[in-house]
């Protein structure tokens, strides 16, 4: 009877198990506007939008993962969460992973009522810059908030990864994010950093890459060929960067000089130490190395190296192996400046969806 009485409980809680599966919410994967998610800055009315392949306020116990996807130059938000719905699909990852691609609306965009913009130029949203309507709210503040609205328990009670990932301009938010954000140790989740293919990086010294072996301009371009050209880079030699080329070469966000916004309250050692420590991947594209795809050619991002792959490189090796980070880096094979050929790699959904 004991018996018995067992097996009708157990088969009564598969069939809510079932049940529970068979009504939950199917993932959002367009950005149409049910997928459309609202982040509240302080209570409001200020807020931003974010695409979300699940709600952010309601109880999901499938989710163990979150992938927040930084957009690029453009600014396209729906572009880049459509390229992670994508990634996510082909990675079996939909169920168990909310993907959120925040929206950073700025110069002529059209907005929401309440809706912030953001800095494009000087301390732009890729660095932390503050709103210009709200001069207590960077945009380092919007991906706090979705990652505490993540780490609630209450809605998430089973999310413990949370990965902060962007390309190109996204990368360069993502870079600076990793090494400057103050909700790194959130209780109950584990929080990792991809960054793919930035025109440039926040260098944690004065030194930068030298122009010789792999940073010599002249043969930059063809770094992508031969029987080496996926396989990862490390010939850089580094030295005091002639200032009178670029005077300001190492002013934030290209270095940690003259830090404003979020960033301007931190000390530059307490900055460096969160860069080592924060476990941070590096996606370089192999074909990037041509002046495509809004390349910043300016003298303060030269002085980084000749192209983005380039500069990924020397700075991976420089965090690495002078500083001590336990980073990683993938050249992903026979990718350019392009952010579905990036993340819909095999290669890289482990580190996307851990």
């Amino acid at each position: 009877m004991r018996a018995l009485s067992r097996l009708t409980v157990a088969a009564a809680f598969a069939a809510t198990s079932l049940s529970a599966q068979s009504t939950a919410p199917a993932p959002c994967t367009k950005a149409v506007s049910a997928c459309e998610r609202w982040i509240t800055f302080s209570g409001g009315p200020s807020r931003s939008m974010v695409y979300a392949t699940y709600a952010l306020d309601a109880v999901n116990p499938r989710v163990t993962r979150a992938l927040v996807m930084v957009h690029g130059a453009s600014r396209n938000a729906d572009h880049y969460f459509e390229t992670s719905t994508a990634a996510g699909f082909l990675a079996s990852a939909l169920d168990n992973t909310i993907i959120i691609a925040p929206r950073y609306a700025a110069g002529n965009d059209t907005t929401a009522q309440n809706e912030l913009k953001w800095p494009e130029g000087a301390n732009s949203w890729r660095s932390g810059g503050f709103s210009p309507a709200v001069a207590t709210i960077s945009s380092f503040d919007f991906v706090d908030e979705i990652v505490r609205r993540l780490a609630n328990k209450r809605s998430f009670p089973n999310l413990t990864k949370i990965v902060i990932a962007g390309h190109s301009a996204g990368g360069q938010f993502a870079t600076r994010y990793a090494m400057a954000n103050k909700v790194h140790s959130t209780p109950g989740v584990a929080i990792s950093y991809v960054v793919a293919n930035p025109s440039s990086y926040a260098w944690p010294a004065a030194v930068r890459p030298m122009p010789t072996g792999d940073a010599d301009p002249a043969g930059a371009d063809k770094e992508a060929l031969g029987p080496a050209g996926e396989k990862l880079h490390m010939n850089f030699t580094f030295g005091q960067f002639d200032s009178t080329k670029a005077p300001t070469y190492n002013k934030w966000p290209a270095g940690l000089v003259g830090r404003t916004g979020y960033t301007a309250g931190v000390s530059d050692e307490q900055l460096i130490r969160q860069l080592v420590e924060r476990p941070t991947t590096y996606l370089l594209g192999q074909v990037d190395v041509l002046p495509l795809g809004g390349f910043d050619s300016s003298p303060n991002a030269m002085a980084q190296g000749p192209t983005r792959r380039a500069r990924g490189e020397a700075f991976f090796k420089y965090v690495t192996e002078t500083l001590g980070a336990k980073h990683n880096a993938i050249i992903v094979s026979e990718c350019g400046h392009n952010d579905r050929c990036i993340f819909t790699t095999n290669t890289v959904f482990p580190v996307i969806f851990p």
